[in-house]
């Protein structure tokens, strides 16, 4: 088995043994030191993919500014931005999400993220384009949005779980894909005491058109984007034994939109043993489907790209509030 990691300071990658973990090592390109990372667990599931159990670390705080190119070009291509929930101090990576109101056509808040693309992410070897991303969420109309209702987790949840995404890749040393899922914890709870989602998926945005999902911003830089997609506990069991496909078909016949709907329906009844059932709390909303199956070819190139197939990725030591907290008082400001 192999470690992948990349230097922290100039981003190059790096694969070596196993064995190799906890050992002190100099980046050949920037000459700066470095400590080989410990391997995840990994674990098998049924639909052929891997679980992850990332480990927390200890490291110094790295501080992170933003880059304004990658900044101008992504707003110019999701439509005019009303608001920025800005990072006043940034660890590794500086995370902004930018939001852009409901619409006619758009009847429904796009919230998108800046700042995980800053550096590159530790990618296997032949997936180099898939070194940067983004991450999109959909709120409907309706959703309370002023900065005193982030006050309340129930309104504030889903820009915490943007920026806990963001950040997951740059501090474990890994790389997200399309049909990953990411737990809430480990056993995972609710994101909120009125939803019963426990887990984020990465889907394609199908809010947009298909050339945005990838974004070149220069010849040396093309960014991935995708649309986080709240699951509830019977459907992230019915996903990791069934796989992204069979779940994905459940959404369409259901007409399940990319836009959160925490009373939507739960399309799978049945428990496959791997999570705990989840509370369920209703708060329905009339919003448009979006059709899943636009999103099946990019995703098989994808997972042909990268030699593999989705996975879930479960940190062993969940976010603590008290850190997480701190990004909710002291990271938002309006622009």
């Amino acid at each position: 088995m192999t470690i992948s990691f990349h230097c922290q300071e100039c981003g190059q990658s790096y694969r070596v043994p196993d064995d190799k973990a906890g050992k002190k090592a100099k980046c050949k390109k920037c000459q700066a030191g470095m400590l080989v990372p410990s391997p995840p667990d990994v674990e098998q599931l049924p639909s052929g993919g891997e679980i992850l159990r990332h480990k927390s670390r200890e490291r110094d705080f790295e501080a992170a500014f933003g880059d304004e190119d990658a900044i101008e070009a992504i707003t110019q291509h999701i439509g005019e931005i009303d608001i920025v929930y800005h990072e006043l101090i940034s660890d590794l990576i500086h995370i902004d999400v930018h939001r852009v109101l409901p619409s006619d056509e758009r009847p429904f808040y796009t919230l998108i993220t800046s700042g995980m693309s800053d550096r590159p992410m530790t990618v296997p070897e032949g997936a180099e384009v898939f070194e940067y991303a983004e991450l999109m969420i959909y709120l409907p109309s309706d959703w309370p949005m002023e900065e005193s209702d982030f006050e309340d987790e129930t309104n504030y949840w889903p820009i915490r779980l943007m920026k806990m995404l963001s950040r997951l890749p740059h501090e474990y040393d890994t790389w997200p894909a399309l049909d990953d899922t990411v737990p809430n914890g480990d056993p995972a709870d609710p994101y909120s005491d009125e939803t019963g989602f426990v887990c984020a998926m990465l889907a394609g945005p199908g809010m947009e058109n298909e050339d945005f999902w990838r974004l070149e911003i220069n010849d040396e830089k093309t960014i991935n984007f995708f649309s986080i997609v709240p699951l509830y506990a019977e459907e992230t069991n019915f996903k990791l034994k069934r796989g992204a496909d069979k779940l994905f078909e459940r959404f369409e016949r259901e007409q399940i939109s990319q836009v959160i709907d925490l009373g939507r329906k739960n399309v799978c009844r049945k428990r496959f043993g791997i999570f705990q059932q989840a509370t369920h709390h209703a708060r329905n909303h009339p919003l448009t489907a979006v059709d899943w199956k636009r999103g099946r070819c990019p995703r098989r190139a994808q997972r042909l790209e990268s030699g593999g197939d989705s996975r879930h990725r479960s940190r062993v030591q969940r976010v603590s509030r008290r850190s997480a907290a701190g990004y909710h008082l002291s990271a938002i400001s309006d622009r």
